[in-house]
């Protein structure tokens, strides 16, 4: 049901400018599932991932500790999220599981802290 909400959501992004839909579904650790997607804006530093728009969705609903994330983007390889987006998801999920399925539905799956060696650690993580 994650990767469902991740290959829903991608339907509804919106990418005027790069054409590059993108889908995510946040868990969180109650059981909800929260999707997401890009949004794009002419002003391209104003964009927000797929990812980083669950997890807002996902904390404006009360939830704060996130367990998995499915990504849903086009091409055959699994899109995997920006460094931008891995560090917002280590805020709320340090030991969460990474999920991505690319067109050919190759899925592969890879710890955050893989992702993310090293992440920085601000007072929310530093007990993790």
């Amino acid at each position: 049901s994650l990767f469902r909400a991740a290959q829903e959501a991608r339907g509804r992004a919106y990418a005027p400018y790069s054409r590059f839909m993108v889908g995510a579904a946040v868990l969180a650790d109650d059981g909800r599932i929260f999707p997401g997607v890009n949004v794009e804006n002419a002003s391209y530093p104003l964009s927000v991932c797929a990812e980083r728009s669950a997890v807002q969705r996902a904390v404006s609903d009360g939830a704060q500790k996130l367990v998995a994330v499915a990504v849903r983007g086009p091409g055959e390889s699994p899109t995997w999220p920006c460094g931008g987006c891995r560090q917002v998801l280590y805020e709320f999920g340090p030991e969460m599981i990474v999920t991505s399925v690319g067109d050919s539905g190759n899925r592969e799956e890879r710890p955050l802290a893989d992702l993310l060696p090293d992440a920085f650690r601000g007072p929310a993580t530093a007990a993790t």
